[in-house]
């Protein structure tokens, strides 16, 4: 057998050196991976949720990697066996979808925030409009599009759709809309000047200094816009258990209201 090394004979010195049951490099990196978590979430949570991630992490948690997405994406993601811990969704439906397929760990269910429904136009030709019944969308338009997600499974196209349905004008603008594959990316072409207007959270349109607010949507003009939070029932318990009861605590909690989400459930 050929002599160590020099080296080799160092780090043979230091293991030998170490006292039984202290763990190794390996065993340790084990040990913090396990209090990790991977969470699928809707794309309009990005800002805060990353923020609030990282003040769980500095708080002694495990490091929360996230993929954000479409909340309709991210659930058939998971029932296809992505594997995640925990799932943040933009609307109800989608937690209800993978709850009905026993995806979900149903004690951990609750409703964590609320949002609001805004029209935006690009910061430098934005002028304030009344939502009301009949108000004349597809006039204020033109020939121009309507950025919103996609209105069969993005929430925010969802809630859009029901909202224009419920105030009368759906049918004249629905030829005129550009359905994207979440909100976020309604939110890009609008604050990029390829569509004139677009329908957002109020959270998404306060990340883009690139859009303005012209309008609110009555809140009574579609369902209410519900954040539910679960872990998977696939996924590891504790470290979800304990990051979710992380989102609501007060830390969290500010974080989230400074972004314009409400909590719910106090």
């Amino acid at each position: 057998m050929p002599p160590f090394r020099p080296a080799r004979r160092m780090l043979l010195a230091l293991l030998l050196a170490l006292p039984l049951g202290f763990a190794t490099l390996p065993a340790l990196h084990q040990a913090r991976a396990a209090d990790d978590v991977t969470v699928f979430a809707a794309a309009s949570l990005k800002g805060a949720l990353d923020e609030v991630d990282a003040a769980w992490k500095e708080k002694g948690g495990g490091t929360a990697t996230v993929s954000y997405a479409a909340s309709s994406a991210l659930a058939k993601q998971i029932e296809a066996g992505a594997p995640a811990d925990v799932f943040l969704s933009a609307d109800l439906a989608w937690m209800d979808y993978l709850a009905e397929r026993k995806l979900i760990r149903d004690a951990t269910r609750s409703d964590l925030l609320g949002n609001r429904l805004v029209l935006i136009a690009p910061k430098d030709k934005a002028t304030s409009v009344t939502i009301e019944k009949g108000f004349d969308l597809a006039a204020l338009l033109g020939d121009g599009r309507l950025a919103m997600g996609a209105v069969d499974s993005v929430p925010a196209g969802k809630y859009g759709k029901a909202a224009l349905t419920a105030l009368g004008i759906w049918p004249a603008v629905q030829g005129k809309v550009a359905g994207a594959e979440n909100v976020r990316a309604a939110l890009l072409l609008v604050s990029r000047g390829e569509a004139p207007f677009g329908i957002v959270y109020e959270t998404d349109a306060k990340a883009d200094a690139g859009v303005a607010i012209i309008g609110t949507f009555p809140q009574d003009s579609h369902p209410k816009i519900v954040y539910p939070a679960a872990a998977l029932a696939a996924g590891k318990e504790a470290p979800s258990a304990a990051y979710l009861a992380f989102l609501k605590t007060p830390e969290a909690a500010a974080i989230f209201e400074r972004y314009g989400f409400t909590m719910l459930g106090k």
